[in-house]
């Protein structure tokens, strides 16, 4: 074991975040958001908060992020990824259907606005995910994975 391991202040801990693939029919719903003065896409996702289920965060988020309630309809998977910066992200993705929106609800801070795209025009601007987890998820959408809402358990 490295002194690094051992030393508790030297921990390693991944941020834990959610994202959802809401896909009405066949275009998927995204958003821009500025990071560092650059517009750039991604799914509504976000960070798990304290005493949060993922399924409840991945909900949330998606509302907070795109002003639709939608429901969860499957497990796509979890996701690790480490950013340039060396900040580790352990992402599980949900896959919905949307049910509801809410016209003129102010968006979470940092979005400019939710939008609807098909797969091959977010597959043409690569250059703008924010991260390659965008894609990712989505091309394992469109290839059929899905797994049950139960594979993620949640225990008291």
């Amino acid at each position: 074991m490295t002194a690094e391991v051992a030393d508790a202040t030297q921990r390693w801990a991944p941020r834990v975040t959610v994202a959802t693939v809401v896909v009405d029919a066949g275009l998927v719903l995204l958003v821009e958001e500025r990071i560092g003065g650059k517009q750039v896409l991604n799914q509504p996702a976000g960070h798990l908060e304290p005493g949060e289920s993922l399924a409840a965060a991945a909900l949330r988020e998606t509302l907070e992020e795109t002003a639709w309630d939608v429901e969860l309809d499957a497990f796509i998977g979890c996701y690790q990824w480490t950013a340039a910066d060396g900040t580790a992200f352990l992402r599980f993705c949900y896959a919905a259907h949307p049910l509801r929106h809410h016209a003129g609800q102010t968006l979470d801070s940092g979005i400019e606005r939710a939008i609807w795209m098909a797969p091959e025009q977010l597959l043409a601007q690569s250059d703008r995910l924010r991260s390659p987890l965008v894609w990712q998820v989505v091309a394992d959408y469109l290839g059929g994975q899905r797994h049950p809402l139960s594979l993620v358990k949640e225990v008291a």
